[in-house]
């Protein structure tokens, strides 16, 4: 039986207590340049979900270079035990496509989703952008091309909503139908067009400025495919649960868009209580709040004339 001595126990001692002043070094200079995993979720959740001010729009209709939000309005259940989401979604960055161990913080390509949170932040904001000369400031026309951007709340890179047609190596993951991602090029790809919600009335609306805070059908112009929130495929996240969002047209039987290919391009109220249009509320006689004008009638007295 081999024999272990005092030196022997006294040589690994020392060299035990070197490995750890050594990862003792290591961590301190990792935490000095926010390199330690915990600082990395931190800074990116501070981003993602850091407040973010929506554009006021002055006329009423969509600019390029405004920062909006695009929300899937509210679905109507087809039957009573309706297992489909209801609720307003908005469209975002995925958070578990997004890597915490890169010095990057948003990298392409990255996913999206539709999630609950209909308040303006960094994962959920985009920036109307112009594809073909268009200035900013300048409404954007129905049937005319346009890009969405986001940076998800950090100051750069800006990533670019883009789609493509599908095939066996590229589709979304639970419908597998045509997937919709965030690319760093602007290309054919990431060209996107307002529809008119009426088929009727396109023609008529071809040209005419995009309305904003109405419901409008988004199309991709390479595939001629719209954007689209199912609401019937959906993942669980560390923040709930989050739909998928795809490019696919869905058409009732008159030939018209169904509502999961609606959406919203949600600008910020100009009123002093601040927040987006979707919260402004609605015009009451005289000028008052939908609450106080329910104060102010409660107590009326309605003379029985019979």
């Amino acid at each position: 039986m081999a024999a272990y001595g005092p030196g022997v126990l006294m040589g690994n001692w020392k060299e035990e207590a070197c490995l750890e002043e050594e990862r003792l070094r290591d961590f301190i200079q990792k935490r000095e340049r926010g390199e330690l995993l915990m600082q990395k979720i931190n800074r990116l959740k501070d981003n993602l979900f850091k407040k973010v001010q929506l554009s006021v729009s002055k006329d009423g209709f969509v600019c390029f270079g405004d920062t909006v939000m695009l929300l899937s309005p509210d679905k109507e259940p087809l039957v009573q035990h309706d297992a489909v989401a209801r609720g307003e979604l908005t469209l975002a960055v995925n958070l578990e496509e997004v890597s915490v161990y890169s010095p990057v913080s948003l990298q392409a390509p990255c996913a999206l989703s539709a999630v609950t949170t209909v308040d303006p932040e960094g994962r959920n904001t985009f920036c109307i952008l112009s594809v073909d000369g268009g200035s900013v400031g300048e409404p954007v026309k129905f049937g005319q091309k346009f890009g969405l951007g986001t940076t998800g709340g950090f100051s750069d890179p800006m990533l670019y909503l883009a789609s493509d047609h599908k095939s066996f190596m590229r589709f979304a993951k639970k419908s597998y139908l045509q997937q919709v991602f965030l690319t760093d090029e602007l290309s054919y790809l990431t060209c996107w067009q307002a529809t008119f919600l009426d088929p009727q009335l396109r023609l008529e609306y071809e040209g005419l400025p995009v309305p904003a805070n109405s419901k409008i059908i988004i199309t991709h112009c390479h595939t001629n495919r719209s954007l689209a929130v199912p609401r019937n495929f959906w993942a669980r996240s560390y923040f709930g649960r989050e739909y998928e969002v795809i490019c696919h047209t869905y058409l009732d039987s008159h030939r018209a868009e169904e509502d999961k290919n609606y959406w919203v391009i949600v600008t910020g109220n100009p009123g002093e209580e601040g927040g987006t249009m979707i919260d402004r509320p609605e015009p009451q006689p005289g000028g008052m709040r939908k609450k106080e004008f329910r104060e102010e009638t409660k107590n009326i007295q309605i003379p029985d004339y019979n």
